[in-house]
């Protein structure tokens, strides 16, 4: 271990983790991030990186890589079958990135650890937290080798599993059953856009298709007892049953699969005292729109203002107003994201009326659904309610 004191300890080096560190050491911050996992054992959920995201991503000079790697969808559409029932556009939003990018999170997570590597940081794998004890002076944390480092500051970007978390005993609160998903990169042809990202709203629960760099599509289905690893016969299924029926779309090939369980929660808090939380161990919700790591960025860029201003000597109640501020935007998300699915599965019985009232919902409606999803109102609440410029 290189250091064994720091003012910020990260906890977790996924998209929030290392978007943290990133924004942290710009501002000349000394910071260490460490993740229990080794090299290539992180899995790629998340597909789909927003206008929002990508304007607090632009000054450290990671929006324009990642957007060099994606695919620019100026919409994605809401369908039933081959019906559409909801354009979602983002190409008249008032951003300079007026698209929704289609890019693994394998590659966000290159593209972030490579401007960490410029600025003089790295990720110390593998390296599991065993211990946190919070002291007068700041907090001391033990690892599973032996070795111990004091921080000012300990921030937990380590999961919906967090031990941050639950070291701490922030309580996450939210619904006890989960919803089950299946997700697949998967090569197939036929009746699926290549530019375009399709939600499927059916009775069985909804399907998610977006293209990738590469010709492969990523595939994620609300499924009842998702099978670990999805193969073709699966997928076929799936897509026979809940996607386009005009032209079949056939799956010639499974690159890699997985499942994984979701719950709506939320922590309690997202502070105490010097240990904070930020991304999936502060919040969870449903896939549906592709929030989950694009919040997570911006938790990470509203805690690296917050933090930075009190590590210059700024008052500590800054970091209860990120807390604060993030709580009241993940609660909005999750309010959406619950109402969407809930749209998504309507009843065979009562799905043509849905249909009739989403068909007929103005164009106004579909522009605020737009700006709800793009982010791009977060960043003005940010630095009004944490009082930064």
């Amino acid at each position: 271990m290189n250091s064994k004191v720091t003012d910020v300890l990260i906890v977790g080096a996924g998209p929030t983790g290392l978007t943290l560190a990133v924004s942290l050491l710009a501002r000349g911050r000394q910071v260490t991030i460490v993740d229990k996992l080794k090299e290539g054992d992180n899995t790629s959920r998340a597909a789909v990186v927003y206008p929002g995201t990508l304007e607090l991503l632009d000054p450290y000079g990671v929006a324009e890589r990642l957007v060099a790697r994606g695919i620019r969808t100026p919409k994605f559409t809401i369908r039933d079958r081959d019906h559409v029932l909801m354009p979602v556009p983002f190409d008249k939003l008032p951003t300079a990135f007026p698209y929704a990018l289609l890019v693994s999170q394998a590659a966000t997570e290159a593209e972030l650890l490579k401007r960490l590597e410029q600025l003089g940081g790295n990720v110390l794998r593998p390296c599991e937290v065993t211990r946190i004890t919070e002291e007068e002076s700041g907090v001391t944390v033990a690892f599973s080798g032996g070795d111990t480092m004091r921080a000012r500051f300990v921030v937990g970007a380590d999961g919906v599993h967090s031990f941050v978390r639950q070291q701490v005993q922030i309580a996450y609160e939210g619904d006890s059953a989960g919803e089950s998903y299946s997700l697949a990169d998967v090569r197939l042809k036929g009746g699926v856009p290549d530019d375009e990202l399709v939600v499927y709203f059916s009775p069985a629960g909804h399907l998610v298709v977006l293209p990738l760099p590469g010709s492969i599509h990523r595939v994620v289905a609300h499924v009842k007892d998702a099978p670990e690893n999805p193969d073709i016969p699966f997928l076929q299924e799936l897509l026979d049953t809940r996607g386009p029926k005009s032209e079949r779309t056939v799956v010639h090939e499974v690159f890699w699969g997985s499942r994984f369980l979701t719950h709506h929660a939320l922590a309690q808090r997202f502070r105490t005292g010097p240990i904070l939380l930020a991304g999936d161990a502060a919040h969870e919700h449903s896939p549906l729109g592709g929030q989950g790591m694009n919040l997570g960025i911006h938790d990470a860029i509203a805690l690296a203002r917050a933090l930075s201003a009190v590590l210059g000597g700024a008052t500590t109640d800054l970091l209860d107003s990120y807390g604060e501020a993030q709580n009241r935007i993940a609660k909005g998300v999750i309010n959406v994201t619950d109402m969407l699915t809930k749209i998504a599965t309507t009843s065979e019985h009562l799905r043509g009326i849905r249909n009739v009232i989403v068909d007929v919902l103005d164009p106004m409606v579909h522009s605020r659904l737009a700006w709800r999803l793009s982010q791009l109102g977060y960043e003005k609440e940010i630095r009004e309610n944490i009082q930064l410029i």
